[in-house]
């Protein structure tokens, strides 16, 4: 029920503990997905963070399984990795981004979780001579959760998946409920979120759908204090006015999300004052959020002065969400230098065998590539073809960024090409080759749960003196400069095979940096090349626009000149 902080004593030199009645800000939508409910959350949190208030973020699945590993992007979009180890739903990714904190595995709560802790807690017994329900010992371990979450922030903020009245979605919502009485209505707050439907024959906005959404929250005791509304087109006065009689609303709660770039919605917002509701109903006071920074981060990303195009080659480029982390890093460094990037998508497969060259030339000719960007995956779909770019960009000085699986495909056309190593490969790609200079850990290869195999999370990685992404680490000041260290975040199971470094070394494989004990190459780099960089983790899960990656910032900036 209380949160808590540290905050130094203003006249002693020492810190206390601070208590106050936590605040909570739920997040609901309605009809379809898409709605940018995790845009809404995200944009909550940069407008609380930058009045000044300490804040957390969480999202509530209502999947059985425990994470998001093992979904494939089609499902879900991108997986997204936390830094302890633990892989979520692609909203944490906005979360991250927008508030600028590293949030944890207690950032993404799912049904499997909250199921398999209560019933360890009953095989415990832990409930013993109680009948074990879904009210209260499930709607109590949510609750649980989102207090555990809370404890150390002035305001958290927790998207509920699901749209209302789905049958996976209840439990969350009476947690809601209860969480309201429990805090007293002041301190929790309802953002809905739901679409205006507009006709396309006659341009009229709808309000019917949203309507039924408010009265089926009232079913269960739910009241909307703010309605945000995804919408083609500003609303007219008569549509808020609509809103506001209708689902009993005030008309200054009506929030507009127009479609444009999510880096936008936090203005937009601010300037319909959401931003000061909601710091006057949880504290009193009479202010609003600074996003002056931010807005001058916008301006540079919707205002470019240069364009390039970058092609991105990947397993799932039918869906935008897949690669959202690298698509978004690259906009990162765009507001960087003022430059837009044009993407190009092209699947794997697309030209992996006859003829290839000739065809990635023109491919490249026609669309005017200026770099490419090779993001990670699983699975041998594709990857002769991913080899053959290697090649090109290799021997013909194209900028080329490869990431996770990418430093592996690099690695296996190298040794392929100058190492004379012809039937090189990846122990994933071909379980029983002689050859495989990508290969599982020696530790590794008795596990039989698929889980236990990963390298997750963030990992340290020492790089070397004199390598061109030292070197460029430095220049953004992303290095410990007295131990040389980094830590990036990972999501793989393979890694370079230690029994071929010293003949890939040899010549010339120039490994920018490792583990800290020597065994695992961490990044690649080509020293004559215009731009050839690889690295084993997703450096674009830590971008920020107000923070762009090194790598990116260096592979728009080898592309413009």
């Amino acid at each position: 029920m209380f949160a808590k902080y540290l905050q130094k004593h203003k006249t002693k030199n020492e810190f206390i503990y601070i208590t106050y009645i936590m605040k909570l800000i739920f997040v609901t939508w309605w009809v379809i997905s898409g709605l940018w409910k995790g845009i809404t959350a995200a944009s909550i949190g940069r407008m609380m963070k930058s009045a000044g208030y300490k804040v957390t973020m969480a999202k509530m699945d209502p999947y059985l399984q425990i994470d998001a590993g093992t979904m494939s992007p089609y499902e879900h979009g991108e997986t997204f990795v936390t830094t302890d180890w633990f892989e979520t739903d692609l909203d944490l990714w906005h979360y991250e981004r927008f508030i600028n904190e590293e949030l944890t595995r207690y950032s993404s709560v799912t049904t499997g979780q909250i199921y398999r802790s209560v019933m360890t807690k009953e095989r415990r017994g832990d409930y013993l001579g109680k009948t074990v329900q879904v009210i209260p010992h499930v709607t109590n371990e949510i609750k649980d959760r989102i207090r555990k979450l809370s404890e150390w922030s002035d305001v958290a903020i927790i998207e509920i998946w699901g749209t209302v009245w789905d049958i996976e979605w209840p439990h969350f919502i009476e947690a809601m409920r209860q969480l309201r009485h429990d805090l007293w209505k002041e301190n929790v707050l309802f953002v809905h979120v739901a679409p205006i439907v507009t006709v396309t024959t006659s341009w009229e906005m709808k309000t019917k759908a949203i309507q039924h959404s408010i009265i089926k929250l009232r079913e269960v005791w739910i009241h909307a204090n703010v309605l945000v509304c995804r919408t083609q087109k500003p609303l007219e006065d008569w549509v808020k006015w609509k809103l506001a009689m209708f689902c009993d609303i005030d008309e200054s709660r009506i929030i507009e999300a127009v479609d444009q770039n999510i880096y936008q919605v936090p203005l937009a917002f601010q300037k319909q004052w959401l931003d000061k509701y909601i710091i006057k109903r949880f504290f009193n006071e009479d202010k609003g959020s600074d996003l002056t920074k931010r807005e001058e981060l916008v301006n540079k990303l919707m205002n470019p002065k240069k364009e390039i195009t970058v092609w991105i080659s990947g397993k799932y480029t039918n869906l935008d969400d897949s690669y959202i982390s690298v698509l978004e890093a690259l906009k990162h460094a765009w507001a960087n230098y003022d430059t837009k990037i044009n993407i190009e998508r092209l699947e794997t497969t697309e030209y992996q065998w006859d003829n290839w060259q000739d065809k990635l030339q023109k491919f490249i000719s026609d669309k005017n590539i200026s770099a490419i960007v090779s993001p990670g995956w699983f699975g041998d779909r594709g990857i002769e073809w991913m080899i053959n770019v290697a090649n090109y960009c290799r021997g013909n000085n194209l900028p080329y960024l490869w990431l996770c699986l990418g430093l592996q495909v690099a690695t296996i056309a190298f040794a392929r090409n100058i190492c004379e190593i012809p039937h090189a490969n990846s122990r994933e790609f071909d379980p029983n080759g002689n050859q495989n200079v990508i290969d599982i850990m020696e530790t590794q290869k008795w596990i039989t749960k698929k889980w236990w195999t990963m390298r997750l999370g963030s990992y340290d990685a020492i790089l070397k003196p004199d390598t061109k992404i030292r070197n460029l680490y430095k220049e953004f000041n992303q290095i410990d400069l007295s131990s040389n260290l980094v830590k990036e975040r990972h999501r793989h199971r393979f890694e370079v095979n230690p029994n071929y470094h010293k003949k890939l070394l040899e010549n010339w494989f120039v490994v920018s940096g490792t583990s800290p004990d020597g065994t695992l190459v961490e990044f690649i780099e080509i020293p004559d090349h215009k731009y050839y960089a690889a690295t084993q983790a997703h450096p674009e899960l830590k971008s920020r626009i107000n923070k762009p990656h090194p790598l990116f910032l260096w592979l728009v900036k080898a592309s413009i000149s």
